[in-house]
């Protein structure tokens, strides 16, 4: 008889999302354009559910220059018309400029000496925050991801609501949201514990 292994419960039975949990979800993530991807992608999300972007995550790679700032700011004003008919992406307008504005938004944050992961990683203060969560009380935003949203957006980032700022934390480890019964809980809080930008 095999043993049960506990899991956040959002992940479900899909071996795509199991995997994604297991050893995406609440590790942390130090590099500056990785955390871009990340925000990018987290606001192709808005008023979908993740597995939908998970699973198209290499269309966007591919579409978005592996989200490559410097790249994404190079393209042609015609490719928009492009993206638009690739049904391998969400088609929607807003959110396909949304990855072009956040791109100038990223280098013209490096233009004035800033690193994103810095930007980002401060308002946790450096270091990734360690709940002790049950099943019912994890949140969908806090006072980190309201500053976060506020000073995002401020810098010229689009679809970056607070919302979207807490599941982008969740996902990039700045907090560990696995419940405590999770298999992940110990493993992702001894990351968090080792961690250093």
């Amino acid at each position: 008889m095999s043993e049960t292994i506990n899991r956040c419960s959002w992940c479900g039975s899909s071996p795509d999302y199991i995997h994604y949990h297991d050893t995406v979800w609440g590790r942390p993530v130090a590099d500056s354009q990785e955390l871009f991807a990340k925000l990018c992608l987290d606001g192709q999300q808005a008023g979908l559910s993740w597995i939908t972007i998970l699973r198209k995550q290499a269309n966007y790679e591919k579409a978005f220059c592996g989200f490559d700032p410097e790249q994404i700011v190079e393209l042609p004003e015609s490719y928009k018309a492009e993206l638009m008919q690739n049904a391998g992406i969400i088609r929607n307008r807003l959110k396909i400029e949304s990855i072009f504005k956040n791109a100038r938004a990223y280098l013209n944050l490096r233009e004035q000496g800033v690193e994103f992961n810095e930007f980002l990683w401060k308002f946790s203060d450096g270091q990734p925050r360690i709940f002790a969560r049950q099943g019912g009380d994890i949140p969908t935003s806090d006072k980190v991801s309201d500053n976060m949203a506020k000073a995002l957006k401020k810098a010229g980032f689009s679809f970056v609501g607070t919302t979207i700022c807490y599941a982008f934390m969740q996902a990039v480890g700045m907090v560990n949201d696995h419940v405590v019964d999770c298999h992940c809980y110990e493993p992702t809080s001894e990351a968090m514990r080792r961690f250093s930008l």
